[in-house]
């Protein structure tokens, strides 16, 4: 691992979720029914759904449930998301805005494409690691999606929204001659998440395997589209 990728990632990443937890709560946010989602009490019941649904899924997580967690009555639940399905999409898009902001920042020090495959390498892995709910609540959001057509909607904007945000950190690396890839920064970015998530359903499908090669096989993969 580069040299600039292990003095980023030696930070916390609890701190660094913090402080654009931070960030974002100041931001204005709307729900599904215009209400304003930057209150207190917003993000305590959207962080009670995000544990509720990784520990009980989807079903069997209610506004019964989640508002006890949360601290909250059941009729605020109704009042900010309508539905435990859109409060669902609201705990993923959270989620992907932290990670988001996040994987910027750190690669925003990246002095080289090997830093930069390092520090997406990492992310993974300590996503997997440290919090695992954040991968079981995507693959409950997109069940679900199968299911619901406005779900569904809603979970392709996500998706469009994060690949578009990664190709944009792809281009600004290929422009300040970072990287070389070897196809547009979209599709590039499209490929990166399509490994990303097979990693991480595998590696929680098998926790107690060493994956250290697959890992590696990945990384060769990414430097093929992002190197020389």
């Amino acid at each position: 691992m580069g040299a600039t990728a292990q003095a980023t990632v030696s930070r916390s990443d609890a701190t660094r979720r913090n402080e654009v937890n931070a960030q974002i709560a100041t931001e204005e946010r709307t729900g599904p029914a215009g209400r304003s989602l930057s209150s207190e009490k917003a993000r305590r019941i959207v962080e009670a759904m995000r544990r509720s649904v990784a520990r009980r899924g989807t079903a069997g997580s209610t506004f019964d449930q989640v508002s006890r967690e949360a601290g909250v009555s059941r009729g605020l639940l109704h009042y900010y998301f309508g539905t435990k399905e859109q409060l669902l999409v609201e705990a993923v898009r959270r989620d992907c805005e932290l990670r988001m902001e996040m994987l910027e920042r750190q690669l925003a020090r990246a002095q080289s494409a090997d830093d930069f495959i390092d520090l997406m390498a990492e992310n993974l892995q300590r996503t997997v690691r440290e919090d695992p709910d954040f991968v079981t609540l995507v693959f409950e959001l997109f069940s679900l999606s199968r299911r619901n057509a406005d779900i569904a909607s809603e979970y392709a904007e996500l998706m469009r929204g994060t690949r578009e945000q990664v190709a944009r950190m792809l281009d600004v690396g290929q422009r300040e001659g970072i990287l070389r890839l070897h196809a547009d920064p979209e599709a590039v970015a499209e490929i990166l998440f399509s490994l990303a998530d097979g990693f991480a359903l595998r590696m929680l499908a098998e926790p107690e395997r060493d994956f250290t090669a697959t890992v590696d096989a990945g990384i060769a993969c990414a430097r093929a589209l992002l190197t020389d």
